[in-house]
């Protein structure tokens, strides 16, 4: 379809030059995001830095099996979004459909591994930084700040995923009811990037939480 054809706002000159604004702006929003989980992460290295004895004994006691779960489900969230999103380019949006609907799928089991379970278990064995704190001794303060990081990291990429999923669903609505398409992909890609995006956050807090304490 050319894109005369496609519609688009009268701020834009083409549906062309409409997409491409979409995707530059959704890249501005992610180089903000880039600046927020930096100092997070740059944070939680200086701080373990002063108290690797302490955030050792943290790490140790998170559950490493879950948090390996859950990195496989997103990076195969992702692979599938991009594998509908090559199908849609090709006018299959039917396959588009199944693909995102499946890393929606996924983005939701990672939800419930993450706080229905992994967290769960974190909080029954008092592992939340307050006045019965699991880890006792000389470690502790260290320990605490190590979870104190686990607990904020966690739930801001939470909500970070729960967006994503809440936007992986309205792009498989508007694909079904033909509102994008091979001749107008904007918003897919707009939603694929921060899907992207998510799921690389994650890749760096699981090192982080999982296997930077146990490696030393």
């Amino acid at each position: 379809m050319h894109d005369e054809a496609v519609a688009h706002e009268f701020q834009y000159a083409s549906a062309s030059h409409q997409a491409d604004t979409a995707v530059a702006g959704m890249w501005l929003f992610l180089a903000t995001e880039v600046v927020f989980f930096g100092a997070l992460f740059l944070s939680w290295i200086f701080a373990r830095h002063f108290n690797q004895a302490g955030f050792d004994a943290g790490a140790e006691r998170s559950e490493l099996e879950i948090g390996t779960i859950n990195t496989v489900i997103l990076i195969t969230g992702s692979l599938v979004y991009s594998l509908g999103v090559v199908l849609i380019e090709k006018g299959k949006t039917r396959a588009f459909i199944m693909c995102a609907a499946a890393a929606w799928l996924l983005g939701l089991a990672f939800m419930i591994l993450k706080f229905a379970i992994e967290w769960r278990h974190d909080l029954d064995r008092h592992m939340f930084p307050g006045a019965d704190f699991g880890i006792t001794g000389d470690l502790a303060g260290g320990a605490k700040l190590f979870w104190s990081f686990y607990f904020f990291g966690t739930f801001v990429h939470g909500v970070h995923l729960a967006v994503g999923l809440g936007l992986v669903a309205w792009v498989i609505l508007r694909v079904w009811q033909g509102a994008f398409s091979a001749a107008y992909l904007a918003p897919v890609l707009v939603v694929g990037l921060y899907w992207t995006f998510v799921d690389i956050v994650w890749l760096i807090l699981y090192p982080l939480i999982y296997l930077i304490g146990r490696a030393t």
